[in-house]
């Protein structure tokens, strides 16, 4: 993965995190997710009231993709921070993530500091994905 390409997927990250819409939990997400040709595509968490209708930043930022067409994802950046540390997705991201490339590189961000805090492949940490 070119290195400059995922320093600019992390300031993305870090920057679209402040239009997350959290009114209930305060809990801010950024997320970008970039294609095989570098192409960056940004989500943030959207809550609502009723919480089963929330979604997720990792899965805007892809479903941002894939409304384009493109759905060579490469890897995902994820800006976040609780209880002082960076937040891996959840698991129904984690599903969604691994049906267009389980290979897919995790990078999680630590929003308080800036810093990348853990470079992770989707099939670690998530190694049994549902295939129908």
């Amino acid at each position: 993965m070119d290195e400059k390409i995922v320093k600019k997927a992390v300031e993305r990250a870090l920057k679209v995190r402040e239009n997350a819409h959290v009114p209930y939990s305060r809990f801010k997400v950024g997320a970008v997710v970039i294609t095989g040709s570098g192409e960056i595509f940004e989500g943030v968490n959207v809550e609502n009231s009723s919480f089963g209708a929330t979604v997720c930043a990792e899965r805007i930022a892809l479903f941002n993709s894939v409304t384009v067409g493109r759905k060579d994802i490469w890897a995902i950046v994820i800006a976040s921070v609780l209880d002082g540390k960076a937040v891996f997705p959840c698991g129904i991201c984690r599903q969604v993530l691994s049906d267009f490339n389980p290979e897919m590189e995790v990078i999680l961000v630590n929003s308080d500091s800036g810093e990348i805090e853990k470079r992770v492949l989707l099939k670690e940490i998530f190694p049994d994905n549902f295939k129908f």
